[in-house]
């Protein structure tokens, strides 16, 4: 298989996490992004690396930054501005995109805009809709359809990048500041308060506050494949607060490799028919293992290993059982009966 991936967005948090794992499972690596001082930089930082600058507005500098690459990971948001010029580029050059987009208006973009894909493109491939999105397939089997689907994050706490509050921004714009949920089968605007419930995680975490319908990128990722008129998704009060509090610093790192201390528990129960299934993944850093996530797809989708052509979630594009087992032991995954 070809193995070198292009990373756009290689200098944010996100993308420098991208770099490091594609380098660690031996791929060549090529640096690209808006700002090339900091791209030069970069490279320098990490004993030397390719760099080509493109902006995303610049669909000729784009073209030459994928010129040979076999696979591009987009890392750069807002994805409201990037995912389209760069899924386009990748799809004139021929190769995979891969996205770790958590934007749902970008996302569901990004499955609208590609209907008539024949290269692989991968959007939310990350934390927020693509580890949902393979829990889910996991859980429904031979299932085809659900009555439900829940999907609550126990976050320890949540610093948000500069990215992470830029590209939030942009999604209440393009709301008109009205939130978002999945109901009877649709996105839904609304301007309803949000609600607090119980959620019981399991332990340590046990009973927690929760703040319902706090809508991610599930709601656009396990939609596209599956019938079920109702995803709901919900984030722990204490993570909540952070993200609502504009004074909440960036991540920290707490050890060589960039992590940070916050831990997480995805709780995801399936309801069809009075029966539910549940799956619980537990780990470390939100930003960090949405590296693995998609290198692990870049890697499967250069060696052949997906199972539908054009655009697709994570889980319609792999196996998802299968491709849980390889995040260990980024992520460990529980199934329960």
């Amino acid at each position: 298989m070809g193995n070198t991936v292009v990373v756009y967005g290689a200098t944010g948090h996100t993308g420098r996490f991208m770099v490091a794992e594609l380098r660690e499972r031996g791929f060549g690596v090529i640096l690209s992004g808006r700002d090339a001082a900091r791209l030069e930089a970069y490279a320098a930082e990490i004993g030397g690396a390719d760099i080509r600058p493109a902006t995303a507005d610049d669909a000729a500098a784009l073209d030459r930054a994928l010129a040979g690459a076999d696979a591009v990971v987009n890392t750069a948001g807002p994805f409201a501005t990037t995912a389209g010029p760069v899924a386009a580029a990748a799809a004139r050059a021929g190769i995979p995109y891969v996205d770790v987009a958590a934007e749902i208006e970008a996302n569901a973009d990004t499955f609208a805009d590609n209907a008539g894909a024949t290269t692989p493109i991968v959007p939310a491939m990350a934390f927020y809709g693509g580890l949902g999105d393979l829990l889910v397939t996991a859980l429904m089997g031979e299932w085809t359809a659900a009555d439900e689907v829940h999907v609550a994050y126990g976050l320890n706490g949540w610093h948000p990048t500069e990215g992470s509050r830029v590209a939030g921004a942009v999604s209440v714009e393009r709301r008109g500041g009205k939130r978002v949920r999945f109901r009877e089968g649709a996105l839904e605007y609304h301007a309803e308060d949000l609600l607090r419930q119980k959620w019981s995680f399991p332990e340590p975490l046990g009973e927690r506050d929760v703040v319902a319908e706090f809508t991610m990128a599930d709601v656009v990722t396990v939609p596209s494949h599956f019938a079920v008129p109702e995803v709901r998704t919900y984030m722990s009060a204490e993570a909540a607060g952070d993200i609502a509090d504009k004074d909440t610093p960036t991540p920290v790192a707490a050890d060589d490799s960039g992590r940070s201390n916050q831990t997480f528990v995805v709780d995801v129960r399936v309801r069809a028919g009075g029966v539910e299934r549940r799956a619980i993944a537990r780990g470390r850093d939100t930003y960090a293992v949405t590296a693995p996530l998609a290198a692990e797809a870049v890697e499967r989708l250069l060696s052949g290993r997906a199972k539908v052509s054009g655009v697709a979630s994570a889980g319609a594009m792999f196996d998802a059982a299968d491709f849980l087992r390889a995040l260990s032991p980024h992520i460990e995954v529980e199934f329960q009966d």
